[in-house]
C-alpha cells in the first residue's frame, strides 16, 4: 500500500507541473497577441492598420532622405566641375592629356592659354650706368594678373653683353611659376639678320628668322623645316605684329603695349601681349572681359606657340632694347 500512495503523490505533482506550464503558455501567447491589440489587459487597443501605416510612412521618409542625399551629391559634383573650369587659366581650347606627345605635354601648362602678357623687369644698372644686365621677364595670364604663370631668364656672357649689346648671343630659360623649365630659346650672335631657336629638352622644335628690309620688320616662323607663319610689320610706330599663314589668314598676334612716358624713354621695361585667339572660351572672367577677342583662322599647336613666344623675345631684343645710362631713375613714371 505504501508503494501505491507514493505513486499517487508523483502523479499529483506531475499534474500540477503541467497545469503551470499550460497557464504560462497561455499568458505568453496572450501577451504577444496583446501587443497588436492593446498589450495587456485593460490597456487601449493598437490597430494593426495603424502600425502598417506607420511603417509605410517611415519607408517614405527614408526614400526621400536618400533622394535628397543623391541630389546634393550631384550638385556638389557640378559645383566642383564648375570650379575646375574656372581655375583652368584662359585656355582657348581643351587638350586631352592622353593625346599629347611628351613635347606638347611639357608645353601645355604654360602655352595652353588664349592670351599671355610678358613684362620685362627694370634694369637699374642699365639705366644708371649703361651696364647691360641679363634680361628678366614675367609671364602673366590676363585672367589672373595678380600672380605670374611663368618667367623668362636670360643667361649670357657679361663681356659679350657689354661689347655686343643687342647682337649678343644668349640662351633664355622659360619656366613655370615654380621655376621648372618648360623650354629654352637660343639666340646666336648676328650682324644683319637675327635668328632665334626654340628647344625642348635640348631638341630644336622651331626657329624664327628675320628677313632684312630697309624699314619693314619681317620674320619667318618655322616648325621643323615647315614654315607655318610670317610677320610683315610696316615699321615706324606700328607695334602690332600679326602672324599670318600662306593665305594671309590671321593665326596669332603680338602687341607691344605702351607703359607710360617714363618707362618708354628711360627703360627697356617693355610689355607684350601675345594673343593666340580665344574663340574656344564660352565665357570670360576677371580682367579678361576687357580683352578683345582675336578671331583666328586656326589654333596654333603648342610647339607653334613656343616659336611665337620666341618671336616676342626676339622682337624685344631687335627693336625695343636700347643703351641706357640716363642716370635719372626718379623720372620713371608709372602707367
Amino acid at each position: 500500500m505504501r508503494w501505491l500512495s507514493r505513486l499517487l503523490s508523483h502523479a499529483a505533482a506531475a499534474g500540477r507541473t503541467s497545469a503551470v506550464a499550460r497557464s504560462t503558455s497561455i499568458h505568453v501567447s496572450g501577451g504577444s497577441h496583446g501587443f497588436a491589440s492593446g498589450g495587456w489587459e485593460g490597456s487601449p487597443a493598437v490597430p494593426r492598420e495603424w502600425l502598417r501605416k506607420l511603417w509605410l510612412e517611415e519607408l517614405r521618409k527614408q526614400k526621400e532622405a536618400a533622394r535628397a542625399l543623391g541630389s546634393f551629391a550631384r550638385s556638389y559634383e557640378s559645383v566642383e566641375a564648375a570650379g575646375a573650369a574656372t581655375e583652368a587659366p584662359s585656355r582657348s581650347y581643351q587638350y586631352d592629356d592622353r593625346d599629347l606627345d611628351p613635347v606638347e605635354a611639357k608645353l601645355a601648362p604654360l602655352l595652353a592659354r588664349a592670351n599671355l602678357v610678358i613684362a620685362r623687369d627694370i634694369e637699374w644698372a642699365n639705366i644708371m650706368f649703361a651696364f647691360e644686365q641679363e634680361s628678366r621677364y614675367i609671364i602673366m595670364d590676363p585672367l589672373f594678373p595678380q600672380s605670374p604663370v611663368g618667367f623668362i631668364r636670360e643667361k649670357s656672357n657679361i663681356i659679350f653683353r657689354q661689347l655686343l649689346r643687342t647682337r649678343r648671343p644668349f640662351v633664355a630659360e622659360i619656366t613655370d611659376a615654380m621655376g621648372n623649365e618648360i623650354f629654352k630659346v637660343r639666340r646666336p650672335f648676328w650682324l644683319i639678320n637675327s635668328s632665334i631657336y626654340a628647344e625642348v629638352d635640348g631638341k630644336e622644335i622651331g626657329v624664327v628668322h628675320k628677313r632684312w628690309h630697309l624699314w619693314r620688320r619681317i620674320y619667318d616662323l618655322y616648325l621643323g623645316n615647315r614654315q607655318f607663319a610670317v610677320v610683315e610689320n610696316p615699321g615706324f610706330w606700328n607695334w602690332t605684329f600679326s602672324l599670318v599663314d600662306e593665305d594671309d589668314k590671321l593665326l596669332a598676334q603680338i602687341d607691344r603695349n605702351w607703359r607710360g612716358i617714363g618707362f618708354e624713354l628711360f627703360t627697356d621695361a617693355g610689355q607684350y601681349a601675345v594673343r593666340f585667339g580665344d574663340e574656344g572660351l564660352s565665357h570670360k572672367f576677371a580682367l579678361a572681359a576687357d580683352v578683345e577677342e582675336l578671331h583666328v583662322a586656326r589654333q596654333l599647336s603648342l610647339p607653334e606657340r613656343a616659336v611665337a613666344l620666341a618671336l616676342a623675345i626676339s622682337l624685344d631684343s631687335d627693336y625695343f632694347s636700347r643703351r641706357g645710362g640716363w642716370g635719372l631713375p626718379f623720372l620713371i613714371a608709372t602707367e
